[in-house]
């Protein structure tokens, strides 16, 4: 009866052993290639359970979700003007065949990255060539990108991998040379700079030229203004005293006379030596006496 369970026990234990062998399951992730003798004999692109044969059959799995490849150090080319510029790259790509890719490089991502960087580049040597540096830095490196992708596309397709997309990151001068850029550029600043402070140097000396012979001008045309008005008024003080003393001499002389004797005497520390008999006290004389003859 224990040899009957024994063996009943390892009969069930076989036939889940041989279950567990026969069932695997597909993320929706991944493709799994079904082998049988080393043959692919099936292909499974949609999640889920599935069954093999066990001992016979094997499984392998391959990625179906879109894979990065970025180069770590940038790669030289030459563009239509025998120059060299580094080019930064990136590519995105993924299985669409993977029967195809099994067959072309065994299955072996490290092969097809390998295989990836050899067309790109091949590629972008190719385009580089036709172009102008101004053209892949800016003018035409949307092109570029797009047929570059179209062509390696092309390539790639017969080892069962689409090229999703080719990006190029950055494009620059090497270090030799972009220096040297830098030095011309710097010395054409410079240039440009002194050029701008030469002519503004020379712009401020004829703005206070100008400045000086308009404030000349000015000084010039007020001075005449100024004579021009002064002798006016002297012509007509000269006339209105011509006219006083035609009236009336005596007056005048009279007038005039105590004038100067206001300004002699002004102030009480000034000091006039003169001969008492000159003409200067004349009108002083004469008042003497007529107040003498009034009393």
């Amino acid at each position: 009866m224990s040899s009957r369970i024994n063996l009943l026990g390892g009969i069930v234990a076989t036939i889940l052993v041989v279950l567990a062998m026969s069932i695997f399951t597909v993320d929706q992730r991944q493709y799994a290639l079904v082998f049988q003798l080393g043959e692919v004999k099936r292909v499974i692109s949609e999640p889920g359970l599935n069954f093999k044969i066990p001992m016979i059959q094997n499984v392998r799995y391959f990625e179906k979700r879109i894979i990065t490849l970025d180069n770590t150090d940038p790669e030289r080319f030459i563009t239509s003007e025998k120059k060299n510029v580094l080019v930064d790259s990136y590519i995105k790509w993924r299985i669409v065949d993977p029967s195809l890719y099994y067959i072309s490089v065994s299955g072996d991502e490290a092969r097809a990255r390998t295989r990836l960087n050899q067309t790109v580049n091949a590629g972008l040597r190719e385009e580089f060539g036709k172009r102008t540096v101004h053209d892949v830095v800016s003018g035409e490196r949307d092109q570029i990108m797009e047929q570059m992708r179209k062509k390696a596309d092309v390539d790639t397709r017969k080892i069962g991998i689409e090229i999703i997309d080719v990006r190029l990151k950055r494009v620059e001068l090497p270090t030799e040379v972009s220096d040297a850029v830098y030095r011309r550029m710097e010395a054409e600043r410079k240039r440009v700079a002194n050029e701008l402070r030469s002519e503004g140097s020379a712009e401020a000396e004829k703005i206070r030229a100008d400045a000086d012979r308009q404030r000349e001008v000015i000084i010039a045309d007020a001075y005449r203004d100024a004579q021009k008005i002064k002798g006016e008024g002297d012509a007509k003080a000269a006339a209105t005293y011509g006219q006083a003393f035609g009236q009336s001499p005596d007056f005048y002389a009279f007038y005039r006379s105590l004038e100067a004797y206001r300004s002699s005497f002004k102030n009480k520390s000034d000091i006039l030596v003169v001969e008492p008999s000159s003409d200067f006290f004349k009108y002083m004389k004469g008042s003497g006496r007529s107040n003498d003859k009034g009393k």
